[in-house]
């Protein structure tokens, strides 16, 4: 058990590092700089000289590498630099924004499993075998829609036209009804597209056939035989989907004018915040890391058959 643990450890902060290194090189290859773009209007009237200083004291005119090394320096430690933006301290942008996002993201993904285990057992229950085809094909449908196009008709069909939600000045729960339908709403067709082939492939199994031939009812079968083996592979599935979770947030907040991450990524991104941007990157990746860290490690508690094959508990 500890020897799996230490390896799924080991290889969850080397995925860390490689995003680490990949997004800074990404960074440093951009032209021009926060401090430039900040500084440098004629308005603050500053001279080249003052400019000079403050990109040393930022550190941007120091060599690559040495920039390289105090940045991993500083992100070991729990320091992830300073916004020349917010001209305040990045995780302190970082801790300010999160709750939004982690609300958003939170309520996202709750509706999309909703949504995804409603279609799927719908699929199954439905009686007639046409019904059962059009609900099978309800999540292509909404894998291909944008996530900034779904949420711009949503806040034209509910808020413009139906006026049953308020997008201007509403209050906290009406205002994350639409931003959470936009972000659950793409998220969920993946997760039920897996489900019901899961639900097809354990539909197939003997056990199911015997429990048919004594006579339980399919919603029986569905509920105690299928669901649980129909579930396990989901896990996976769920554990990557976090990531495009937090790329739809981005996009969500964007649209409906949300203080979130999101919001801080667009604004960082628009002005060249590289140490924002560097932190946001590396919390999404350890965010998306430790969710599949977590999946990984539980998988073997509720499939015998991985603990025998790994060794896992031996």
């Amino acid at each position: 058990m500890t020897r799996y643990i230490a390896s799924r450890i080991g290889q969850a902060l080397f995925v860390l590092w490689v995003a680490f290194t990949v997004a800074f090189l990404l960074l440093q290859a951009l032209p021009g700089d926060a401090v430039l773009i900040k500084f440098q209007s004629p308005d603050l009237g500053l001279s080249p000289e003052q400019i000079a200083d403050l990109r040393e004291a930022y550190g941007v005119d120091s060599p690559l590498w040495q920039q390289y090394l105090q940045a991993l320096g500083n992100f070991l430690t729990g320091q992830f630099g300073y916004s020349v933006v917010g001209s305040v301290p990045v995780a302190q942008e970082l801790l300010a924004n999160l709750p939004a996002t982690a609300r958003l993201a939170g309520a996202g993904f709750v509706v999309a499993a909703i949504l995804a285990f409603a279609l799927a057992f719908l699929a199954t229950l439905a009686p007639f075998r046409w019904l059962r085809g059009a609900i099978q094909s309800i999540p292509a449908l909404f894998v291909s829609v944008p996530v900034f196009w779904l949420g711009i008709m949503l806040i034209q069909i509910f808020s413009f036209r139906l006026k049953w939600i308020s997008v201007i000045n509403p209050g906290e729960i009406e205002g994350l009804i639409l931003p959470v339908l936009t972000l659950a709403i793409p998220i969920s067709a993946p997760l039920a597209q897996i489900l019901m082939r899961n639900i097809d492939e354990a539909s197939t199994q003997g056990y199911v056939a015997v429990a048919r031939a004594k006579g339980a009812s399919p919603s029986w079968v569905l509920w105690k035989h299928i669901a649980k083996n129909a579930l396990l592979p989901t896990l996976t599935i769920a554990g990557i989907l976090f990531g495009e979770l937090l790329a739809g947030a981005v996009i969500t907040e964007t649209v409906f004018g949300l203080n979130g991450i999101g919001g801080l990524t667009e604004r960082s991104v628009r002005f060249q915040d590289t140490s924002v941007i560097q932190a946001i990157v590396v919390f999404s990746a350890a965010a998306f890391v430790t969710v599949n860290l977590i999946i990984d490690l539980l998988y073997p508690v509720f499939d015998p058959r991985l603990r025998k094959a790994k060794g896992v508990f031996a």
